[in-house]
This record gives C-alpha cells, structure tokens and sequence, in this order.
C-alpha cells in the first residue's frame, strides 16, 4: 500500500511538474555585432599604439591645468553621485546573494490565551489532565524558544542568474564612472584652453582699441588742417566704440568660462590660475589613434553598454525560470510549554518541524508573461544600444583624427592671413598719414586685421580641444 502511495505521488508531482512547464514563451535571440572596421581612414597607418594607454598626467603638460583636473577629481559633484550609484550597485549584489543560502533566525516568545468554555477547544481543555487531579491551566499561557529555517533551493539557477545580473551592472557602474571621470577631464581642459583664449582675444582687443584711439587722434588733427572731414572722424569714432563695445563681451565670456570651471571644480567663483602669454605657441599633442577595435577594451561607455547587455540577458533567464516549479524547504526546532519550568522537561517540551513545498503557476500567468517579455525586449534594447556605442565611438574618433588634420592646414594658412593683415595695417597707417590712402581703406583694414586675428585664436584653441576630445573618444582620461 505504501508503495502504490508512493507511485502515485510521484506520478502526481511529475504530472504537476509536465503542467507547469507547458507552453513557455521562446526566447527572442538576436545575434551580435562586434565587428568594426580595420582603420578609421585609409589615408592612416595602421598601428595598434593608442594614447588612451596614457594616464591623464602624462598626455597633459600644463601644471595648472594638471592641477585644476587633480581638483575636479577630488570635489566634481557628478563624479561623487555616481560613487554612490556603486554603492547602490555593490548593495544590490548583496540583496541578490541572500536568497541563496537558507534564512536561519531565533524565536523567543510568550502568550496568555482564554478560550471560551461552551466551545470545543474549551470542551477539550477541561477533560485534559497532565497529571491525575490538575487540569490543564485556564487560562492558558505559553512559552517557547525556538530556531527556524527557510530556503529556496535554486534548481532553475534563477537566483545564482539575478545575483550574476546585479554582479554586471555593478560593473557597469564602474564603468559608467569611468565615463564620468573621463568625460570630466576632457570638460576641464577644454574649459581651461577656452580660458586662455579669450584672454588672448581680449589682449588683442586691447591693443586694436589702442591703435584705433590713435587713428583717430590722427583723423582729429586732419580735420583740423582741412584735410579730412567730420564723417571721418565719426567713422574713427564708431569703430573705437565697436571695439571697446567687443572688449566687455569677451570680458563677460571670461567670467561665465571661469565659473564654469569653478563648477567642474565643485567650488565657488575664484580666479583660475593660469599663463595665457604662449597660448599661440602651444603645440597640440600628438596623437596615436590605434585601431578601432582597442575602442571596446578602452572606452567605459562601451564597456558599460556590453556588461548591461550581460546583465539583460540574465533577466531573461530569470524571468523565464518563473514559469518553472519552485522548490522551497522550511523547519524548526525548539522548546514550548504552558509553564516555564516545563520547558527543560525533555523530550515533552521539544517541537520541530521539516517540511518541503514544490509550488508553480499554472492559471493566470500573465503577470509573469508579461514580466519575460519585457526582460526580453530589454535584452534587444541593451543590443541596439551596445551597437550604437560602438558605432558612435567609432564615428566621434574617426570625425576628430578628419578636424585635427584640417585644423592644422587651416592654422597655417590662417598665420599666414594675418601676417598679410599686419603688414597692410602698418602700410595703410603711412599712406593715411601722407593723404595718399582714404580712412575707409584704413578701417577696413584694422577690421580685417582684428577679425584675422580672433579667428587665429579661436583656430588654436579648436586645435587644443580637437586633441583633447580624441583623447578621450579613444577611451584615455580614466585610468
């Protein structure tokens, strides 16, 4: 008889098992797309020498600006919110692991239970008797200690995969903050070159205003011989006024750049600390691009996106394992009485327990199909976002190796314009003073020399930030 109970347990547990597992949506599966290109340009080398192997320290020579980016470091709030964004991920990974070992706690209790006596719990106390003439107390009281456990036995692996999913996307956070700290440093020497370029624009400024207010001193005096007339000094006057007008512009572009600074530095406004005198003889860094497949080992964001593909595919399997039995195992252990003094009375006083419960849905499962496809269709959102990492990596590297290139032609042809310029101010300044040039041809000069001259600076402070954007587009700026 026992047996014939026996089989058809098992012929039910396998029936309940057969029904739990039917019909289980398929998993949607999408292929990956590593590959990338053998060069950036075909007018490159190919070379597997990359600058994102430099530390920040080594590829940047400005002590100040070396020692402003030491500062964005220590004190950047953003940098600092995602520190703690680890620390929730790291928290997480912690949450996960508990499930997978059994939960073992302690009871101690006391109670005072009155039954009423027309019942049958009540019928029942009166007639029982633990010793010969004592009845059993009214009312009754309890005491226990005891020690519990319960665990979940992960035959699916779906608690060993949700632990391996908050592992991923704790690493993703580090990675994230990776692309923090670099983007961080590619903000602060940016910042700083836009900084000394607006100095320099402004020095030129200055001394333009300078050579103007002395031109018109000249017109002055013409005017005073009959040899020029009043709209010329009226013409003298307007682009003297243009001029300083332009100087408190850059003068105001030089506080917001500071305070945007300050800000990256996690600090209030304060004057940075810089040399602006050999801006323009700053020479960009030479940069080595490598090959573009060192971008999936040195860019964060693309180290993050894949370990969040990881972590998206393990949500799959653990969304899938719901549809499966789970399989759970509870049980104590202890000593309960109605009298303290009963609870060292052994083996009377001691309960235990040991149970095992195989539970799985088997109506209404839409909740937890819904919950798969969503997990699905996130591990396909994960894909597309890991391509489009690599595909913009590849596109921002490929667009700043083009910029440095044309930069550099245009920087020298730009020298060159404003050589020219120099020299036509000088001549045109002579032939004003021997009435032999009209002061029309004398503005316009001044005017192009200047506008030459700003376009000049903007050329080398866009060469600057070319370098440092490539530097941190090939992944540098983190380790």
């Amino acid at each position: 008889m026992k047996k014939e109970q026996l089989k058809s347990t098992v012929a039910l547990l396998i029936l309940f098992l057969a029904a739990a597992g039917c019909k289980i949506p398929a998993v949607i599966q999408r292929s990956e797309n590593r590959k990338t290109p053998g060069a950036y340009s075909s007018n490159l080398p190919v070379d597997t020498v990359t600058s994102a192997n430099l530390p920040w320290r080594s590829f940047f020579t400005d002590e100040d600006l070396l020692a402003l980016i030491d500062t964005a470091i220590k004190n950047n709030q953003e940098l600092n919110i995602t520190m703690q964004e680890i620390s929730l991920a790291r928290n997480d990974i912690r949450l996960r692991q508990a499930p997978l070992v059994p939960i073992v706690g302690a009871r101690v209790g006391a109670g005072l239970e009155k039954v009423g006596r027309y019942t049958s719990q009540g019928a029942g106390d009166a007639s029982t008797e633990i010793e010969p003439g004592r009845p059993v107390p009214d009312p009754l009281a309890d005491f226990g200690a005891s020690l519990y456990a319960n665990w979940e036995i992960d035959i699916w692996k779906k608690l060993r995969n949700a632990k391996k999913a908050a592992l991923g996307r704790y690493l993703a956070s580090v990675e994230g903050k990776n692309f923090v700290l670099t983007s961080l440093v590619a903000e602060v020497a940016n910042a700083y070159y836009e900084l000394l370029a607006l100095d320099n624009q402004l020095n030129v400024v200055q001394q333009n205003v300078a050579l103007q207010q002395n031109a018109l001193k000249i017109v002055a005096i013409q005017k005073e011989a009959a040899r020029a007339t009043e709209l010329a000094v009226q013409k003298f006057q307007a682009e003297v006024r243009s001029s300083q007008s332009l100087e408190y512009e850059i003068r105001q572009q030089i506080t917001e750049t500071e305070n945007r600074l300050n800000l990256l530095l996690g600090r209030y406004p304060q004057p940075i600390r810089r040399n602006s005198s050999t801006f323009l003889e700053l020479m960009p860094a030479e940069v080595a691009s490598g090959i573009p497949s060192q971008l999936l080992a040195n860019r964060p964001d693309i180290r993050k996106a894949e370990l969040e593909l990881s972590a998206a595919k393990l949500d799959v399997k653990v969304a899938r394992a719901e549809f499966y039995p789970s399989l759970g195992v509870s049980g104590s252990i202890g000593l309960q009485a109605f009298k303290p003094s009963y609870l060292a009375k052994l083996p009377e006083s001691m309960l235990y327990s040991l149970a095992g419960d195989l539970a799985a849905p088997l109506i209404n499962r839409a909740a937890i199909k819904a919950e798969f496809s969503s997990a699905n269709a996130r591990q396909i959102q994960a894909m597309y976002n890991y391509e489009r990492s690599i595909l913009t990596a590849y596109l921002e590297v490929a667009n700043e190796l083009s910029k440095i290139d044309n930069l550099k032609k245009s920087y020298g042809l730009r020298f060159e314009q404003v050589t020219a310029l120099n020299r036509s101010v000088g001549i045109s300044n002579d032939l004003f003073r021997s009435a032999r040039a009209d002061y029309l041809e004398v503005l316009m000069t001044q005017r192009d020399a200047l506008e030459a001259k700003l376009e000049l600076i903007e050329t080398k402070k866009d060469q600057l930030v070319a370098v440092t954007n490539i530097y941190r587009d090939l992944g540098g700026g983190w380790k």
